[in-house]
């Protein structure tokens, strides 16, 4: 009569709601952002309005690469020790791209040395 609950060994694997909001958005790699962030500031455009983004994309964090949805929320993200950690690898060194990337697997352009005098 006993025995296991036959719904027991079934484990549904769903999605948390916090990973699918997290994942609803495309972010940008280290490098594009490490080169935004060494942009002059005549370069930099104002925010668009998209109806799509949190806020109508007009709180941003450019370290981060995050839209809020109004001010409160930002400034209140930016006292975060995510943002602060962030912030600090961003003004380090730049961060890998996928140049070196290739040359460290050795796809890269061959050195063969310096040119010798052929006789």
């Amino acid at each position: 009569m006993g025995g296991k609950c036959p719904h027991r060994s079934v484990k549904k694997r769903r999605y948390s709601h916090k990973t699918a909001r997290r994942t609803k958005f495309l972010h940008k790699g280290d490098d594009m952002v490490y080169d935004e962030l060494k942009m002059p500031n005549e370069e930099k455009q104002r925010l668009p309005l998209d109806e799509d983004l949190p806020g109508m994309g007009q709180f941003y964090c450019l370290h981060c690469d995050r839209y809020f949805s109004n001010v409160a929320v930002r400034d209140e993200h930016f006292r975060t020790k995510r943002h602060k950690k962030r912030v600090k690898q961003m003004m380090g060194p730049a961060p890998h791209t996928q140049l070196d990337a290739e040359l460290a697997a050795g796809m890269g352009m061959p050195d063969n040395g310096p040119k010798l005098m052929s006789m």
